[in-house]
């Protein structure tokens, strides 16, 4: 028996692409080790930030030093950016991008033949196939991401992923709905969707299919499916449609992350966003209108070049005017080779740390304010782990409220009715 231990950082997408890496290891003779026995390592690498970057080198270099007789194989956006980067750390024996995780088995039955260090990346990636990735099972007892799209054709100016994960291409509805129905008959009681730039889907399938009927088709195609989640949302996609989504199936969860990135006019037009303000409002009003207590939660950032304190100041209160509930923010990282990156007037790097914890604090707030509302009533939630240490269980509720209860009975896994209380 070969045992192997998988690793990821980033997002979502990369998460349900290293546990399909691992379904084909165990499909192939190989089994997650639980101790220290390990033949095999491999790491899916985030790019995103300079600090995302730093974060993989730390983590391939760590993880050679504890494991250093196994495979070493590095996979991700950072190695598809800079293979030569990743290649040149000392002990990494495979290197892919991107693309071609489906042949992992062919290239660690290559490396034990030649014992020679392979470099595999897809440079030209703009004009590449969905690959296909497969998942049955997952590590979380309740909860299962599902990939529906890979690639982004946006080109932000700020943004690196467009070249590293490449065109936009679409997984098929068919093969979508097949594996809504293995990981149903698993168990797992939600699922969340998760792509590059969901916004997209099905753009390159001669528009036989979208984003919306997707939605309609999952949850008419099995009833069973007690939860489904929508990773990230671009504004776009918010339209009539949707709202009727929303409206009609309850399952979908009372949860939405919808980037802003601004909320300056200005910076919106060099971050070459495709909507402005007053588009995003009127699109955050609709959902309001038909789900008044849905929680929304966005991506910002802070200190894009350029930016005045004037523009920070617009974005402030823009967020509040919004209502959103939940902040995610990031400072600007330049990002060679985008646009931005060649940008005068780099907002000086202090600066910066002082919006990032002005904008923490409001987040901190309207998270404060949204969650009280709810203490003394009555949610759902899927039940999801339990700690010893506290004789607790937690789980979610649709509008990801983090709920602990206490229970004589094991109640992972199931669906409940429970009194909040923060």
């Amino acid at each position: 028996m070969k045992y192997y231990k998988c690793f990821s950082l980033g997002c979502k997408v990369n998460t349900y692409e290293i546990q399909a890496v691992c379904q084909i290891l165990n499909e192939n003779g190989y089994q997650e080790s639980k101790d220290e026995q390990c033949d095999l390592i491999v790491i899916n690498t985030c790019a995103v930030t300079l600090t995302s970057e730093s974060k993989s080198r730390q983590k391939i270099r760590s993880l050679r030093s504890k494991y250093p007789n196994a495979t070493l194989f590095v996979m991700g956006c950072y190695s598809q950016l800079h293979s030569e980067e990743v290649s040149s750390i000392e002990g990494v024996d495979i290197v892919i991008g991107t693309s071609k995780r489906n042949n992992i088995i062919s290239l660690l039955e290559e490396f034990k033949r030649t014992k020679t260090q392979i470099v595999d990346v897809e440079k030209n990636n703009r004009n590449q196939k969905y690959e296909c990735l497969n998942i049955s099972s997952y590590n979380e007892n309740t909860r299962a991401f599902l990939k529906i799209q890979d690639g982004c054709n946006n080109f932000c100016s700020y943004c690196v992923i467009p070249y590293v994960r490449g065109n936009i291409r679409s997984r098929s509805k068919e093969d979508i709905l097949s594996e809504v129905d293995r990981l149903v008959e698993n168990g797992y009681q939600e699922i969340v969707l998760t792509g590059i730039d969901m916004a997209s889907y099905g753009e390159d399938l001669n528009n036989e299919t979208s984003f919306n009927d997707l939605i309609r088709s999952i949850l008419e195609h099995n009833n069973e499916l007690k939860r489904l989640r929508i990773s990230s949302l671009e504004a776009s996609l918010i339209d009539d449609e949707f709202i009727s989504l929303l409206n009609d199936f309850p399952q979908i969860a009372r949860h939405l992350h919808i980037p802003l990135q601004s909320g300056s006019k200005e910076v919106l037009k060099r971050m070459n966003r495709k909507y402005t303000k007053e588009q995003f409002l009127e699109n955050l009003t609709k959902i309001r209108n038909a789900i008044p207590e849905i929680a929304l939660a966005c991506d910002v950032i802070v200190g894009f070049p350029g930016e005045t304190e004037e523009e920070f100041e617009e974005t402030y209160s823009f967020i509040k005017e919004c209502g959103f509930n939940y902040l995610h923010v990031f400072p600007y990282s330049i990002r060679p080779g985008t646009v931005a990156a060649k940008m005068k007037n780099q907002v000086n790097p202090q600066v910066k740390k002082e919006r990032v914890t002005k904008l923490i604090e409001l987040g901190n707030k309207l998270k404060e304010e949204y969650e009280s509302k709810f203490v003394g009533r009555e949610v759902d939630v899927i039940v999801e782990t339990y700690n010893p240490k506290t004789n607790l269980f937690k789980g979610y509720s649709s509008n990801y409220l983090e709920v602990h209860l206490s229970s004589e009975n094991d109640v992972r896994g199931k669906y409940l009715k429970v009194i909040y209380n923060r």
